[in-house]
């Protein structure tokens, strides 16, 4: 056992802050950590300084900045985004972020003391005083071990995952040696401090009658006096200690100099741009996207490193390499040519290289020598899967979007695309039909479909390209109107007014089309009378709601190529309802409008979220809720909700041909019969969206599932239990019939 010394009578609990250092190492000390702080200060400035001579970005991301700042600090303090899909990942990064702060905040409050308190006092009181002393410095000196350790914990954690067990994610084409003097910096500085403290306690030690005693209150600092213990039973005397503290105290100091001073020229710099990322984050990325100038001759894409906004910079910077959005995207899983983490580094690669003097070169391109390849870019499927996983808020999408329109620009686009583009433009449908037979749909269903141009309704029905013109969509449009006409809903659709809504489109490139089929369809609703739109496909659902009130149709209005003459916004404070199909008839069930009991069916589901609805609209439930009401028993995917793995149709997927290992399509039907609680009982594959339907069907095909499963659609479910429910209440009524008695 430890025997330690009492406090002397008179004896300050404290300690020397620079213990067995002399004055000339005290002024060498500061000499370092000014010249540390300028090198700091001067790199953080040169970084802030490019982002200036980035783009402008397409909104004020800095209104509100005191608010913007404490939602920043809730995030970054409540290390929530790292427990996402994480849990052990989260831990390790709360226990380094939060033993990080603590330490430095420990530093700064000791700088204060030293540099500052007992200055000021001499000054004013003609002697120096400490608060460094007596509770103050107990308390201290146990918080700063407690969470000194916790970040030791944290960053041995850090160095197991990716040295030991090699975390997949944490390694890639640019994995570095800057990631490992991030890793093993903070390692070294954690352990570093912790022997420093121990060569202290044992070097301060009074040795009674050959008796090491430790000084009894230094206790608190429970680690460093258990180093001490270890350093003495391993033959240290105090002595030995007191000569060899001096040089592990400045081992330690040059090593944070080194730290501190490299943070804005290597990975540690995230530190500061992962907040200011943070910071400056649009709530909406993704679900909306920057418009362009209605000029065909402006930059709309990526002719050069400098065509991005001063916030793409930042989000280059800011990220850390986890490897978080690659391990969840759905092209990188089927073996496509994009890896979400390598374009946004890249593109970080890049610019660092031309701001060194290097020769320049195209930015994305099909073939030849670019940054980016278009084969890359083809690959993504606008799932938002790597921007939900990003822990500091980059906004890839924007970026990747910014990529494909200097694409379509260049015209390095597959024929297939051109093809639909070439559709869009003369037939305004993705297919190539003609519009008169939009509505042709309508013949094969047993109710009345209104032309809402002619009669006012409360919904105005947006019923898409797939409901109207493939044929298993089509099944789906008419199970919907049905749905509509028993709950006696004031409906309506536009016929061949309804174009293309654009949403796709947008997100391969073709911005300026998309202006025309907004404005086509902004005014076309202006003619109609309605209340609320409700749309079959959550892509459409997600432009009308997110981003049509987003466009600035004055600046187009003069353009001839622009068949509209808008010039206000439409629908900008959201006063127009705009629904997905299961919101609206998740609450026609809730007031029994459609009279089901939840009993009606007994089929084995399981159901998958469309990323449109899901990821970019939080809508969750409604779907899962009109499940349950069919009394379907609903099994989830371990992948579900915000972590649904996506069906591939997204961002042009539907029309672009791709190399793949295994179609996402296809991993997904596998994880529904394999990986769900019901597993091979699972009966139907339940979707919402119509590019889901499309893709699934073609994965049940191809990766030879026909007989294990069905592919359904939500609103197929809830007729099928209202044909059920009425065939009850037939025979329930014949029943009763037969047992009435008779007229007397």
């Amino acid at each position: 056992m430890q025997i330690t010394a009492p406090l002397q009578t008179g004896e300050t609990v404290t300690r020397e802050t620079f213990w067995g250092i002399s004055p000339v190492g005290e002024l060498v000390f500061y000499y370092l950590a000014a010249l540390t702080l300028i090198v700091f200060a001067y790199g953080v400035y040169g970084r802030f300084a490019r982002y200036a001579q980035g783009d402008d970005d397409w909104f004020d991301r800095v209104d509100d900045l005191s608010g913007r700042i404490v939602r920043a600090a809730k995030i970054v303090g409540s290390n929530e985004k790292q427990f996402n899909r994480d849990l052990v990942g989260g831990v390790m990064h709360a226990f380094i972020f939060w033993g990080f702060m603590t330490l430095l905040i420990g530093t700064t409050i000791l700088a204060i003391d030293i540099d500052i308190y007992r200055n000021l006092t001499a000054l004013l009181a003609g002697e120096r005083q400490s608060f460094f002393v007596g509770d103050f410095y107990l308390s201290y000196s146990l918080v700063m071990d407690a969470m000194g350790l916790l970040f030791v914990a944290g960053v041995s954690v850090a160095l197991w995952r990716r040295y030991v067990v090699r975390t997949d994610r944490l390694h890639g084409k640019h994995t570095s040696r800057e990631d490992d003097f991030l890793v093993w910096s903070l390692f070294l500085l954690g352990v570093g401090g912790y022997l420093q403290e121990g060569l202290r306690i044992l070097g301060t030690a009074e040795v009674v009658d050959g008796v090491v005693e430790f000084t009894s209150f230094e206790q608190v600092s429970f680690v460093g006096w258990f180093v001490a213990d270890v350093l003495q039973v391993a033959g240290m005397t105090p002595a030995m200690a007191a000569a060899a503290y001096p040089v592990m105290w400045w081992s330690h100091a040059l090593l944070a100099f080194v730290f501190v001073a490299a943070i804005p020229y290597a990975k540690p710099f995230h530190m500061v741009s992962s907040f200011a990322n943070i910071v400056t984050r649009d709530e909406q990325a993704g679900k909306r996207l920057p418009g362009v100038p209605a000029a065909l001759d402006a930059d709309t894409g990526a002719e050069s490193i400098d065509s991005f906004s001063w916030k793409e910079l930042l989000d280059q910077d800011a990220c850390t390499k986890c490897g978080r959005c690659s391990s969840v995207c759905p092209a990188k899983a089927s073996g496509r040519d994009l890896d979400p983490r390598d374009v946004i580094l890249d593109l970080k690669q890049y610019r660092q290289s031309v701001d060194a003097g290097d020769e320049t070169k195209d930015i994305v391109a099909d073939g030849g020598e670019s940054v980016i390849a278009a084969e890359t870019m083809e690959s993504c499927m606008s799932c938002m899967a790597c921007m939900d996983a990003c822990p500091v808020e980059i906004e890839h999408l924007k970026s990747f979007t910014r990529l494909n329109r200097q694409l379509t620009d260049q015209g390095d686009i597959q024929s297939s695309l051109q093809d639909v583009f070439q559709n869009v433009m003369q037939k305004g449908n993705t297919f190539g039909n003609s519009q008169r037979t939009r509505g042709d749909w309508t013949d094969g269903v047993d109710v009345e479909v209104p032309d809402v141009r002619d009669e006012e309704v409360e919904y105005l029905w947006y019923v898409g390209d797939y409901p109207s013109y493939d044929d298993r969509n089509k099944q789906v449009a008419r199970s919907l109107a049905r749905i509509f006409d028993a709950a006696d809903v004031s409906f309506g659709i536009l016929f061949d007014d309804e174009k293309y809504d654009g949403n796709d489109i947008r997100r391969v490139g073709e911005e300026f089309l998309y202006v025309e089929l907004a404005g086509h369809h902004v005014e076309t609703f202006e003619d109609c009378e309605f209340e609320k739109i409700v749309c079959t496909d959550p892509h459409s659902y997600n432009t009308f709601k997110n981003e049509y009130p987003e466009v600035d149709f004055a600046e187009f209005a003069d353009d001839p190529m622009m068949p509209f003459e808008l010039e206000e916004p439409w629908n900008p404070d959201g006063e127009v309802d705009v629904l997905h199909w299961t919101q609206v008839v998740e609450e026609l069930v809730d007031r029994n409008a459609l009279g089901l009991s939840g009993t009606e069916l007994d089929h084995t589901v399981t159901y998958h979220d469309p990323c449109h609805l899901g990821r970019y609209n939080d809508e969750y439930e409604a779907p899962r809720e009109l499940v349950r009401a069919t009394g379907c028993d609903l099994h989830e995917m371990p992948r579900n909700r915000d972590n649904s793995f996506c069906c591939g149709g997204g961002g042009g997927g539907l029309w672009l041909e791709h190399e793949e290992e295994e179609k996402a399509s296809e991993e997904r039907l596998r994880e529904a019969l394999e990986d769900t609680a019901a597993g091979a009982g699972v009966e139907k594959f339940v979707v919402a969206c119509p590019m889901c339907m499309t893709m699934y069907e073609d994965g049940r095909k191809t990766g030879d599932f026909e007989d294990d499963i069905e592919i359904v659609d939500v609103a197929e479910l809830v007729v099928e239990a209202i044909d059920a429910n009425r065939a009850t209440e037939t025979v329930e009524a014949a029943a009763t019939d037969d047992i009435a008695p008779a007229d007397s």
